[in-house]
């Protein structure tokens, strides 16, 4: 077996544990334990512990967004379209860890998490707009994944803390995110105010710490 997949099932092990036990190693080693590895498997395949465990949890999330993509017939929707399938996609895959994801939300948004969550965030963004069939090599390029980290980062917010019907109000939230800073024709000519206009994604992190108390993380 992989490591990656031997972190696969440590990782869906723990986050059945994280809403109770935190993002912590308690939740670690119970997921562990519950996948049927020891200490020494996490100290392996997860050498930066907790952090380490975020990132793959990222990883794994765009991954199964992904392979779901490659199911999917794209070429017939417009650009905007592809991407709000694609996070919808990412979104409804990880529903039912949603808590977990809150609290690994709310770890990334830790000060000394901050440079991790905004790598993840990056690695994302990009995977959408390759997945959507973007090749642009200039200015475009940067702009057009700073525009999707606001979009993308504060529907994840809206997501985390939606009571809706199948996530109906997020996806509207969503359409409306990127109807204001993605739309195509006229993209190029708008997208540096744009990008000034967005929020921060680390503004938007940090916003998910206050409804938890870091004693729970």
């Amino acid at each position: 077996m992989s490591d990656q997949q031997i972190k696969d099932e440590i990782l869906l092990a723990t986050l059945n544990h994280v809403p109770f036990d935190g993002w912590t190693q308690k939740a670690l080693r119970r997921g562990a334990k519950d996948a049927g590895y020891g200490s020494a498997d996490v100290a392996r395949v997860f050498t930066g512990g907790l952090s380490a465990l975020a990132e793959h949890l990222s990883s794994y999330a765009d991954r199964l967004m992904l392979q779901k993509l490659e199911q999917e017939i794209l070429e017939n929707m417009r650009v905007r379209d592809r991407i709000a399938f694609a996070i919808q996609c990412r979104l409804r895959l990880m529903q039912p860890h949603r808590e977990a994801m809150r609290r690994a939300a709310a770890y990334l948004a830790l000060p000394p998490n901050i440079p991790m969550a905004t790598r993840l965030t990056y690695q994302t963004v990009n995977a959408i707009w390759y997945a959507a069939g973007d090749t642009a090599t200039d200015f475009n390029f940067y702009t057009k994944r700073a525009l999707l980290s606001g979009v993308y980062t504060s529907t994840v917010l809206y997501w985390l803390n939606d009571a809706s019907a199948d996530g109906a109000a997020t996806w509207s939230f969503l359409d409306r995110r990127i109807s204001e800073v993605m739309k195509i024709p006229g993209y190029v000519a708008r997208a540096k105010g744009a990008v000034s206009r967005l929020p921060s994604p680390i503004n938007i992190l940090k916003a998910l710490r206050k409804p938890l108390n870091r004693s729970q993380l």
